[in-house]
């Protein structure tokens, strides 16, 4: 890894890549007419471009090419997990310009997170790090997709657990893509907060969730971390929020018999957000959650294991008694067709 200066240069690069990406990913947009449009099960009321998420996907490309550059031990690692993130957000490029099955969806995510796998395998060099790592991968694929549903929410979310991933991890690989996500989030952020100018399309929410996982599983597999369930706890307390309200919407609408598979407009943020009639508010509000939980796990960090799990533990369970006596189950609905855009 480069020095500080020179790794500040190369994050202000990434961050003007993302931008750029996105401006010329909402040109594009318009000119093909890729646009999103109000609906029942939208939680917008004009019509907004998507497919920003390009931007951060091609910024992040790069960064994974120079971490495989200044070290070459990370060649192999590296061209795996950004196979995997071609995958993912080529098969998202593809649903935003014409709908394709959940199906085939989930299949090109399994690949990639088989992919994902065979990283952690190399870093942690035990199988069931690589099992762990493909159930994160399909979860957190999906759940950043499930969640990008209202301004900023998403990637903003991503930008917090990013820089929460970075004071966590003690490997300098998993803190470099953390950094690198961050600085490609915030290049985002200026058309899509306060008010949507373009939404990141399936092509960069699966993606968000992807270098979330690919950050996540080297900073839990390497420095001789890879048999504490403790790392694996403290890194889920920063997308806490995301992993509550996705898991347990997800779990309401099944036990209902809906289907599940189907966009909707029932998590608790989009009921928030018709509440309050603004988006940017609950998106602050989704994010200060995940600051919150990111400093718990690095006040925490150094405590014995148990007090570790414990803590995760208790965290969850409270944030779970909040979602239900927010009422957010009772207005559940069900999906019809559509998309979600934020």
């Amino acid at each position: 890894m480069p020095g500080l200066p020179v790794a500040a240069a190369w994050l202000a690069l990434l961050f003007v890549a993302s931008l750029a990406g996105t401006v010329a990913a909402r040109r594009y947009a318009i000119r093909r007419d890729l646009l999103d449009h109000p609906g029942e099960r939208r939680s917008h009321v004009v019509a907004t471009p998507r497919g920003g998420g390009i931007g951060i996907v091609v910024a992040m490309l790069g960064a994974l090419g120079l971490l495989a550059w200044w070290n070459p031990a990370q060649a192999l690692p590296m061209a795996l997990a950004a196979t995997g993130l071609l995958l993912v957000s080529g098969i998202g490029w593809i649903d935003d310009h014409r709908p394709l099955t959940p199906w085939s969806r989930l299949a090109v995510h399994a690949v990639a997170s088989v992919l994902l796998a065979a990283v952690a395998y190399g870093a942690g060099g035990q199988w069931v790090c690589a099992l762990l790592a493909f159930a994160l991968c399909m979860v957190l694929v999906n759940i950043w997709n499930f969640m990008d549903g209202i301004d900023g929410i998403a990637a903003l979310q991503a930008l917090v657990v990013a820089a929460a991933i970075t004071l966590l991890a003690n490997v300098a690989a998993a803190r470099w893509i953390a950094l690198a996500l961050a600085a490609a989030c915030f290049g985002f952020l200026p058309l899509n907060l306060p008010r949507a100018r373009i939404f990141l399309g399936d092509v960069g929410s699966g993606a968000l969730g992807y270098l979330l996982a690919l950050a996540m599983v080297l900073a839990a597999t390497g420095g001789g971390q890879a048999t504490s369930p403790a790392a694996w706890v403290l890194l889920l307390l920063p997308p806490s929020a995301f992993f509550l309200d996705a898991s347990l919407t997800l779990l309401v609408r099944m036990l209902r018999g809906e289907r599940w598979w189907t966009p909707h407009v029932g998590h608790l943020y989009q009921r928030a957000a018709r509440e309050v009639g603004r988006h940017w508010p609950v998106t602050l509000a989704y994010a200060a959650w995940a600051m919150v939980a990111g400093g718990l796990a690095f006040a925490i960090r150094d405590r014995p294991e148990t007090f570790i799990m414990c803590s995760g533990i208790a965290w969850y369970l409270g944030g779970g008694i909040l979602w239900l006596g927010s009422g957010a189950h009772r207005g559940l609905d069900s999906g019809l067709p559509g998309k979600q855009s934020g």
